[in-house]
């Protein structure tokens, strides 16, 4: 196979992004991958090349003068490797979106989850270089149009207000009053919900990352996730979680009894709810009807079984994920007096599903996931 030199800074399109393409870098050891992959992207209307290097030093280098809003990051490279090298880039990168483009990123490989524990944005296969075309580029350039959605629903401002409080004004959504909690327990100042659950997709890893961080060793209510993640990935993300948050960790199975001091995962094939078992607690179950949000598993489903068995004993976070999952449910949360938070879109990697439930006007509050986290552990309401 033919190749080209490495792209370098162009200056027509190294500057601002006036002409409307996004910039992107490319850090790849191998200069067949860096040139296949720059025409692949250089073909689409929407992303351009301003530069290729080889490693991990060299795009610090770069992107101290130059900016780009995408960088494409190998892992296996000589010197430092992309995983090592990841979290200096994504400081170099100001914002910019890391896609891991690794033959090291087959799904479900460990590699895969802790890059996006880390930060990045997605992970990619990277094919043999006799395979570096047609399909995979496609699927390239797919994920960073996916990568570029950012409905702008309201300003990336954090926002919290007291339940009490109508809603802060957001734009195309009617504020929606808090009705009275329908639970018959009677609430103390330090003990205001029972248990946490979670919704993330798209940036969520690294998000979730963020919120256990600020988790005290002795916090103990029990914490549901719906991470929109293939089922080959969820032992590890499993194993992931547990080493963030240094509690256990489970993917859910059928009938699972709801546990304090333990962190549940959904699978990657089935839908996690929860029903209650009168005096004996609550347990999941494991669903395959079609969501409305179209995703398996889908965060909906998941929020509304808990808040008929929690009522206003749940809190909900949203984190950062693209579409709308997890909008309908955070409404049936609220609904039954639970308490709603949303990751803000100053810190999503894509501003989607929290935008959605911010913009619905359902979230108490909208936060950075260290506040989030930081709010968890109080236990108490915004």
């Amino acid at each position: 196979m033919a190749s080209r030199s490495p792209p370098v800074p162009r200056p027509d399109r190294a500057g601002p992004q006036a002409d409307g393409f996004a910039r992107v870098l490319i850090v790849d050891d191998s200069v067949v991958a860096r040139a296949v992959i720059a025409r692949l992207i250089d073909a689409s209307d929407r992303f351009s090349v301003v530069g290729a290097v080889g490693t991990a030093q060299a795009a610090l280098e770069f992107l101290g003068r130059a900016t780009v809003e995408f960088i494409l990051l190998d892992i296996e490279m000589p010197g430092v490797d992309g995983l090592t090298a990841l979290p200096d880039l994504i400081a170099a990168g100001q914002g910019a979106k890391v896609l891991i483009v690794s033959s090291s990123a087959d799904d479900g490989a460990a590699a895969s989850v802790q890059a996006l524990a880390l930060g990045a944005a997605e992970t990619l296969i990277k094919p043999s270089a006799g395979a570096l075309s047609g399909r995979f580029g496609a699927a390239l350039v797919g994920k960073l149009e996916r990568l570029c959605e950012h409905p702008a629903l309201m300003p990336p401002a954090i926002v919290v207000r007291p339940p009490a409080a109508a809603p802060a004004p957001v734009p195309s959504a009617q504020p929606v009053p808090r009705p009275a909690p329908t639970t018959h327990r009677t609430r103390a100042a330090s003990d205001d919900y029972d248990i946490v659950a979670i919704g993330a997709s798209t940036g969520g890893i690294h998000a979730l990352s963020q919120v256990f961080r600020e988790l005290p060793v002795g916090f103990r209510l029990p914490i549901v996730i719906t991470q929109h993640l293939p089922a080959s990935f969820m032992p590890y993300f499993a194993a992931q979680i547990a080493l963030l948050a240094g509690r256990p960790c489970d993917v859910a199975t059928d009938r699972l009894r709801v546990r304090p001091g333990r962190i549940i995962v959904a699978p990657g094939d089935a839908h996690l709810k929860c029903v209650a078992l009168g005096e004996d607690g609550a347990a999941f179950r494991l669903t395959h009807e079609l969501a409305a949000s179209g995703c398996m598993p889908s965060v909906d489903p998941m929020l509304a079984s808990i808040a008929e068995v929690y009522g206003a004993r749940m809190i909900a976070i949203i984190l950062s994920g693209m579409g709308r999952d997890g909008a309908e449910g955070a409404r049936r949360v609220r609904d039954r007096g639970g308490c709603v938070i949303a990751q803000d879109q100053k810190s999503s990697v894509v501003w989607g599903m929290p935008g959605a439930v911010a913009a619905a006007g359902v979230a108490d509050a909208v936060l950075p996931p260290d506040a989030i986290g930081r709010l968890i552990a109080t236990r108490r309401r915004p």
